[in-house]
């Protein structure tokens, strides 16, 4: 269902997101991006999540029958362990925690949690809605939901311990998406948009946009599924990674200014 609702919500989308907010004044600044350097990435991948970790990109992917977590290695895209989800589930978010990893899924209201060695399933745990993303800093997990709110959970239990609400000027920021803890911020995927939205984890209030446009050649599109979606951070290297659904490349990238763009919108 959700892979139809995206082939018909596409263009419409872009229409909205496009011409957002052109009136509105005062909203956070919009940033652009250089690209570092691009590595392989398996355009097989519907990707859901990403994080990198001791050298290793860990990515889920979606689609009911299609789903999996993987590792895979940055400098070539070789997958390097895989396991399937059980094919009645939509695959989601991933993020580690004290040797785990733990999965969200779409539509089920469950989550799965394995070795992040072996990837050996080890529990599962329920939440309330939907379950799109996670991310983590040092003392919370933090999960987006497809609204304009994201969730924090206690890693021990993965209750919900609070939640923020996204907004810039002029209103609310919707389908939040693929999430990245950012040197003291979160970073957001909005979905079906070329925009990372940078969230003030305390207000949520966004401190500034990251205009993708343009990274995924026309060359290299499939449709309206291929959208942004993957942000992943290295701590250590302060590198910054980002990809989307079916990409065949995963691009480092640099923030930079940049002037003139249009606005994103907010409801």
């Amino acid at each position: 269902m959700r892979r139809v609702l995206t082939l018909l919500l596409a263009p419409v989308m872009a229409l909205l997101w496009s011409g957002w907010a052109q009136a509105q004044s005062g909203h956070a600044p919009i940033l652009g991006y250089e690209v570092v350097r691009s590595y392989p990435h398996d355009v097989g991948a519907f990707t859901e999540g990403l994080f990198f970790k001791d050298g290793i990109l860990f990515e889920s992917t979606g689609l009911k029958g299609r789903s999996d977590i993987r590792k895979v290695e940055l400098e070539t895209g070789k997958v390097l362990q895989r396991r399937a989800l059980d094919a009645r589930y939509f695959g989601e978010g991933i993020i580690d925690w004290d040797g785990r990893l733990i999965e969200l899924t779409w539509q089920d209201g469950i989550g799965f949690i394995y070795d992040l060695k072996t990837f050996a399933p080890l529990s599962s745990f329920r939440y309330e809605g939907e379950g799109w993303a996670l991310t983590r800093n040092d003392r919370q997990i933090i999960m987006s939901d497809g609204t304009d709110e994201i969730r924090f959970l206690d890693p021990a239990t993965l209750k919900e311990t609070g939640r923020i609400s996204v907004s810039d000027v002029g209103g609310s920021v919707p389908q939040i998406n693929e999430l990245e803890w950012v040197e003291g911020e979160i970073w957001a995927n909005i979905w079906q948009s070329n925009y990372i939205a940078r969230i003030d984890p305390v207000s949520g209030r966004v401190i500034a946009w990251i205009d993708m446009s343009g990274l995924l050649s026309d060359a290299d599109r499939r449709g309206g599924e291929d959208v942004l979606n993957g942000i992943a951070y290295d701590a250590v290297g302060k590198r910054l990674f980002v990809t989307g659904k079916f990409w065949p490349k995963l691009y480092e990238i640099r923030v930079v200014e940049r002037q003139g763009v249009a606005e994103p919108r907010t409801e």
